[in-house]
């Protein structure tokens, strides 16, 4: 081997010639050599965008939910301008007197205390006093307060809800209940309530995942390493969001997917770098720059692979024109991109200078089945001689588990997805017990003012419809006419009137309002649920079979993620839709899964499948190049990463199922659909069915056309 001049500084070795490695493996050479130069480069990195960071919270944006460019969003933009602010974005206060009347007394007073602090926030542009006959109850004890959006902006909204519901709730005393609530009340406590459920899973997890890691390493410094690269992750994807809300408006939740996919990547991706250069420092009796080297000429070069996918499968996502959907996949893209930068630069550079002490503080099995797990491998051969028995089991689990899926009914998130005591809830209450159950969802049609009767004979003659208010005229010869459903919003015949309505209205009439927003949004996500869906298998699928130039093993690891991915949301579908362990988890079932749910947990449950996937295969056909021997690669590639994968699974799930045991309905939903969505991958597929397959493919499964390698970019893991 030709060699350098260049003293190794952990003086036991020389530098490497670079023809000795790939790209990856040159540049992992590169930055061990250069280690201090990669270390500034990544704090001016983490200060520069560090800076904005603790910015972020209050800056992105709590709205967003909507389908752009459908009808009811622009029912919403015109109500918003024609009068003067009093579209589905608008603020209600609910208040109640129970024990006298609105109109005198206690009651009375909080009426007024009510519309003197709206009347002062700015982000008001009119108050309408509640009259008897609309907006007092018959009882006189529940009075509805309107206050008008003074800004197109919905996101201002949520942050004026957030401003405003404190100091109303405080008006509340004596009998008498003041609440904010509407539809930018309701994301207000929305998004307070899952920010709440997202710090709790965090301080519940963090001593769970230290000790996972600790134990998965051997090592406290190695066990460091992952909470570095999602420290980088996290700070720079933070400030960069902050930086994106200058430019438009961002959801509150990618900083919370982003925090999330930052820790989950920055673990799996060092698990699989520091275990491989471990196993070659150590095992290998290679230099520490030798060592890096061989690191990222093979983990490495899967750790880019998986990223790539993992961003290939979020990018799906930005194909549903809605501004909540395409700033959670930014954010988490970004944060995956910072985490996928750190770990393919900073961290060689971190162990180019660790060298021996990656080790420090260390257990005393911190080497055991280093180079090749001896459990992995006993299992492997128990595969390799009995896949039948192994693989229909495996099969049968999955097949059952899925089954549920094929009743799956989506919806969007009810009024039960707030605290029982927040603001929003307990208005929404008192304005369905007070004025009946179709007030929350109150529709909105926008006509020209000479068709407004003929509007109103429509909506008087549906039978989905239970009160119709009188026109109300406004600007550019419009009016408004609003009408009260039948049933609540999150009634499933609520979608039905609606697309009834909209085809027996006059011409040109727009059909608005929070429910016709909700509905608009549902009937997007699932016309495109299914486009999403197919771009992320069709790109998964290409990416695997360019980074193992093999179609048949490519298919492969593309079905069983699906079949997985199935078996997570059959499971979901028996939890939350059916209600079965409600009450071990602590929620109250909708009898549907919130509408967003299959294709943004879709994209994210793929993503971090094929991040196993990829360890798994790359490490099979690392042997395969070597051996040429069906039996090596498949044992042998199970030896290698069934520990990682073992571990990083581990970490993963404990994560997520933090969040089934904290907090409101949806994080419920992401803890328990994302963590068995990772248990079922790891332990049936990754490491039991994906194997047994390789075994009973055998050649075929890296058998790759001329015509296809002569197309395909050369990619190899051996080394």
């Amino acid at each position: 081997m030709s060699q350098l001049t260049n003293a190794d500084p952990d003086t036991d070795g020389i530098l490497p010639a670079p023809s000795r490695f790939g790209p990856l493996g040159r540049l992992g050479v590169w930055t061990s050599a250069h280690a201090r130069t990669v270390f500034v480069v990544w704090a001016l990195v983490v200060i520069s965008l560090g800076a904005f960071a603790p910015k972020v919270e209050h800056a992105l944006a709590g709205a967003g939910w909507e389908a752009a460019g459908s009808e009811s969003v622009s029912a919403r933009d015109v109500a918003q301008h024609d009068f003067a602010g009093m579209s589905s974005a608008s603020l209600q206060v609910v208040v109640n007197a129970k024990g006298g009347t609105v109109e005198s007394g206690q009651g009375r007073r909080a009426v007024d205390e009510a519309v003197r602090l709206l009347k002062a926030d700015p982000r008001v542009s009119q108050v309408q006093q509640p009259q008897p006959g609309l907006s007092i109850s018959r009882d006189g004890r529940t009075a509805l307060i309107q206050a008008g959006a003074a800004t197109e902006n919905t996101n201002e909204m949520v942050r004026a809800a957030d401003d405003l519901k404190g100091p109303l709730r405080d008006l509340s005393g004596n009998g008498v209940t003041v609440a904010l609530t509407g539809s930018s009340a309701l994301w207000s406590d929305f998004n307070a309530a899952n920010l709440s459920a997202m710090m709790k899973s965090e301080v519940i997890s963090w001593p769970v995942i230290l000790v996972i890691l600790v134990l998965a390493f051997g090592s406290l410094v190695a066990a460091g390493l992952p909470l570095m690269l999602t420290i980088v992750g996290l700070v720079a994807a933070a400030g960069s969001l902050y930086l994106g809300t200058r430019l438009g408006d961002i959801s509150i939740w990618a900083m919370n997917f982003a925090l999330m996919f930052a820790l989950a990547l920055g673990i799996d991706y060092a698990l699989f770098l520091v275990v491989r250069f471990r196993a070659a420092r150590f095992g290998g009796h290679e230099s520490t720059r030798e060592a890096v080297g061989e690191t990222m000429d093979t983990a490495g070069k899967a750790v880019l692979f998986s990223g790539l996918t993992v961003l290939i499968s979020l990018s799906a996502v930005m194909l549903v024109p809605s501004p909540a959907f395409r700033s959670m996949a930014l954010g988490v893209m970004l944060a995956v991109s910072f985490v996928l930068a750190a770990t393919l630069t900073l961290l060689p550079a971190v162990l180019g200078k660790l060298g021996r002490r990656v080790d420090a503080l260390s257990l005393p099995w911190v080497h055991a089945g280093e180079h090749r797990s001896p459990r992995f491998q006993r299992w492997a051969e128990r595969l390799w001689r009995r896949p039948i028995v192994y693989g229909l089991v495996a099969l049968v689990a999955l097949v059952a588990l899925a089954s549920p899926v094929l009743g799956l009914r989506t919806g969007m998130p009810s009024i039960k997805v707030v605290p029982a005591s927040d603001s929003s809830r307990v208005g929404y209450t008192a304005i369905q017990d007070a004025f009946g159950p179709g007030v929350p969802g109150t529709l909105q049609v926008i006509t020209a003012g000479a068709q407004a009767d003929r509007a109103a004979r429509v909506l008087q003659a549906d039978p989905g419809i239970a009160a119709v208010m009188p026109a109300v005229s406004g600007k550019e010869g419009h009016a408004l006419v609003q009408a009260v459903p039948a049933v609540g919003p999150s009634d499933a015949t609520l979608g039905a009137t609606i697309d009834r309505l909209r085809t027996d209205l006059p011409a040109g009439a727009l059909l608005g309002g929070p429910s016709a927003e909700n509905h608009d949004l549902e009937q997007l996500l699932s016309d495109r649920t299914p486009l999403v869906m197919g771009v992320v298998l069709a790109l998964g699928f290409l990416l695997l079979l360019v980074a193992l130039q093999a179609p048949l093993v490519a298919a492969l690891g593309t079905a069983t993620n699906l079949l997985s991915t199935a078996a997570a949301f059959g499971v979901a579908k028996l939890v939350f839709q059916d209600g079965h362990g409600s009450g071990l988890l602590g929620f109250e079932p909708q009898g549907f899964l919130d509408a967003w749910a299959p294709v943004f947990f879709f994209a994210m449950i793929f993503a971090i499948g094929m991040d196993y996937t990829v360890f798994l295969l790359a490490s099979a056909k690392e042997h395969w190049e070597k051996s040429a021997d069906p039996q090596e690669a498949m044992v042998g590639g199970l030896a290698h990463s069934g520990r990682v994968i073992f571990a990083a699974a581990g970490v993963m799930v404990a994560v997520f199922f933090t969040f089934a045991l904290s907090g409101p309905l949806p994080p419920k939903e992401m803890g328990v659909v994302l963590g068995v969505a990772v248990l079922l991958d790891a332990a049936l597929v990754r490491l039991l069915l994906l194997p047994v397959l390789l075994r009973l493919t055998g050649r075929a499964a890296w058998a790759s056309p001329r015509w296809l390698r002569r197309v395909l970019p050369s990619v190899t893991f051996g080394h």
